[in-house]
């Protein structure tokens, strides 16, 4: 059963980092696009940042471009999103995505095949 797992968010300061994870079993991320997206409470699922499984191209979302940084670490088979600078507007709930289309952008959800169960990030004085 293909399983994504997120980890690494909590309760950070503005202006702080935070490095999230997304673990992968039974499907090797390196074959998939990945994405991750983010749910603030009462507002759509929106994208964040896509890695590409064809040639890891990166893109982010105007709203976090020059702050957050999509990696990928195939022998752990893992995708990061490290988040710099966080302001109080990055609190939601991050979720790390899969696609088996190279094209998939971070423009539609309903591009992905597997989704991870969420990890809340909170940036609060």
């Amino acid at each position: 059963q293909v399983q994504l797992v997120e980890s690494g968010g909590g309760l950070v300061q503005p202006g702080g980092s935070l490095r999230l994870s997304c673990a992968a079993s039974e499907i090797t991320l390196d074959y998939y696009t990945i994405a991750w997206f983010r749910q603030a409470p009462g507002k759509e699922r929106e994208g964040v940042s896509v890695i590409k499984s064809n040639n890891g191209s990166t893109f982010y979302a105007d709203s976090v471009k020059g702050r957050f940084t999509i990696s990928r670490d195939n022998a752990k088979n893992t995708v990061y999103l490290q988040m710099n600078s966080l302001k109080p507007e990055d609190t939601a709930v991050y979720y790390c995505a899969a696609s088996g289309w190279t094209i998939a952008t971070i423009d539609s959800t309903n591009e992905y095949n597997y989704w991870g169960q969420g990890t809340q990030v909170t940036v609060s004085s």
